[in-house]
């Protein structure tokens, strides 16, 4: 291996052992180291390659990163550190993970070089004097030519130049001093790698068009009028898709051009470009004709094969026309023929209500013919007192419809679950019930010693608790007074249910007269068939059992759903509950 060039070394240990403020001006000292080695190629080689290796370059990166104001020397150190690293990274050998240098650190350096062209164009843009503004414009200068020099030494850079954003930046702008030079940097890629347009994405490369066709039309500068189109033209050259893009996507630039620029002092590359376009449109032209052929052919052959198509489905086509439009003149007649119906009936509820109120107020007036003077405030009382009640009547009415219709389908939900639960429970039950003891486990055997043990204790516990003695005569007359007992409870437990049923027949009779006497008619009302159900028991038996019966028939037409909780309960049993829900008001009325 080749020893380590002193100065670098010495350089690279002043870096590590300085303070940060330092660092910059120090890291000039490599322009002077490169510059004595750019006589001999392999020294120059070696050089770049230790200070590559001892981390100078990433120095400058980092130093290029930072605000550039508050450097030592401002924007001239920044703008020389730029030009160090464009001259180290060009030439440069690495043999060690080429791939992070090529993929990772070289599209960074270019990324940090845009960035500060973007912040010196901002400077120069803001400065006031003109000294200050020649300051920038040579540092900005000088940052784009470090650009220049760096992706000519490394052709790939090209396409990362074009896709970044802080290049797409600086081409955007209305100085034209900047401007002429970004269009310079534009104009060395392109001479760099001619086909780079067609590498980036289509995004980018309209972007970079609409900018050039943008300062031709915006402005009147020659300068700017100048290299825009020698940029133009060079594209045209490399390329006959960029020329066919301008062609298409930029109809009116043949006019902009030979109208504004013409006689501007770059008529020759105004013409070439113009020629270029012009013979473009003509191919075009050319080839739009003949596609223009092709299409007809196409047409015409499609045309004939859907008119063929077409009368042969003609005579379906006609009855399906007559069938559509009779139905739709039917509809139009019942539409019609209902319109009118409700006109009528509209008419009748009107003419009706007119009626109605002309009967009201006949007989209102009538009312107060025959009614006392002195009786007619309090008549007027009764009436208000009568028709606010048919109104609150009415009104609660509509309120209850209205809100059962709206707690409907939640009351539905809520039986449906409780029918669910109610079944869930009972299998539940059920499954419970059936469950079996698990089999009787055999205690472990005992020892002789445990088993004598426990014969001691049993013996001790008889001897302390002897059993009563009872004779045969003791036993039987026990078990005679027993059955006596139990027969004399079972007679008074007869009798009082008798009584039970007794009131409960007394009070389901009450209960079904109370209710024929709430449902009866008034005594002017009254026929025979009325009287009959009070003088015969057997009309509102028969009529319970009727409701019952009904209530039984219904029950069988329920839905499965209503029905999910019984499907463990016999079949000739039918719940209670449902029958309590069913025949809550029933009384069955008779005498015993």
């Amino acid at each position: 291996l080749a020893a380590v060039d002193p100065r670098v070394l010495a350089l690279a240990a002043q870096v590590a052992e300085s303070r940060e403020q330092d660092v910059p001006v120090l890291l000039l000292k490599l322009k002077e180291i490169l510059s004595s080695a750019s006589l001999g190629r392999k020294e120059s080689k070696k050089i770049k390659q230790d200070i590559y290796y001892y981390d100078l370059i990433h120095y400058c990166m980092l130093v290029l990163r930072q605000d550039c104001s508050r450097l030592r020397g401002g924007w001239a150190t920044a703008a020389q550190l730029a030009e160090i690293l464009s001259h180290c990274c060009v030439g440069l050998e690495v043999k060690e993970d080429p791939e992070e240098f090529y993929k990772k650190f070289l599209p960074s350096a270019i990324d940090n070089l845009l960035l500060l062209g973007r912040r010196l164009q901002a400077q120069f843009i803001r400065a006031v004097k003109d000294e200050e503004k020649q300051d920038f414009l040579r540092c900005f200068q000088t940052v784009t030519d470090a650009i220049c020099w760096l992706f000519g030494g490394h052709i790939q850079l090209t396409e990362c130049v074009l896709q970044n954003d802080h290049f797409l930046q600086l081409l955007i702008t209305n100085n034209v001093e900047t401007a002429v030079i970004m269009m310079s940097v534009l104009h060395s890629i392109l001479g760099v790698n001619s086909s780079v347009l067609l590498q980036v994405d289509e995004e980018t490369l309209h972007s970079v068009l609409d900018e050039l066709v943008y300062k031709l039309s915006s402005t009147t500068n020659p300068v700017i009028g100048n290299a825009a189109t020698k940029l133009l033209l060079s594209m045209a050259k490399f390329c006959q898709q960029l020329l066919e893009l301008l062609t298409t996507r930029y109809k009116g630039l043949k006019v902009l051009l030979s109208k504004q620029w013409t006689g501007k002092g770059f008529d020759r590359d105004l013409s070439q470009l113009l020629d270029l376009l012009y013979l473009e449109q003509s191919n075009g032209k050319r080839e739009m004709q003949r596609q223009h052929q092709a299409a007809c052919i196409i047409q015409a052959v499609w045309r004939g094969f859907q008119t063929r198509k077409r009368l042969k489905k003609l005579p379906q086509a006609v009855t399906i026309l007559q069938r559509n439009f009779r139905a739709k003149r039917e509809q139009e007649r019942q539409h019609l023929k209902k319109q009118k119906e409700d006109e009528a009936l509209k008419l009748q509820i009107q003419l009706q209500r007119q009626r109605s109120m002309r009967h009201f107020h006949e007989r209102q007036l009538a009312l107060l013919e025959i009614i006392h003077a002195s009786q007619v405030n309090k008549h007027m009382q009764e009436m208000e007192v009568k028709s606010a009640l048919t109104i609150q009547r009415f009104w609660r009415g509509y309120r209850a419809r209205r809100n059962f219709h709206q707690q409907r389908q939640s009351l539905k939900e809520y039986k449906a679950a409780v029918i669910i639960q109610r079944a869930a429970c009972k299998f539940l039950e059920k499954q419970r019930r059936k469950r079996t003891l698990s089999a009787w486990k055999d205690p472990k055997g005992l020892t002789d010693e445990q088993r004598l043990a426990l014969q001691q204790k049993v013996d001790d516990y008889i001897k302390l608790h002897p059993a009563s003695q009872m004779s045969e005569e003791m036993s039987k007359e026990l078990h005679t007074q027993a059955q006596e007992k139990l027969v004399q409870f079972m007679l008074r437990s007869r009798l009082d249910q008798r009584a039970a049923q007794r009131r409960e027949t007394l009070l389901a009779q009450v209960n079904t007269d109370v209710e024929l006497l709430m449902n009866a008619p008034q005594l002017a009302e009254t026929t025979e068939k009325d009287l009959a159900v009070f003088m015969s028991r057997s009309v509102p038996v028969a009529t319970k059992a009727k409701q019952s019966h009904n209530t039984m028939l219904k029950y069988t037409r329920w839905p499965w759903w209503k029905k999910l909780g019984d499907e463990f309960v016999e079949d000739d049993v039918i719940p209670d509950d449902a029958l309590n829900a069913e025949l809550e008001g029933l009384f069955i009325g008779g005498r015993k």
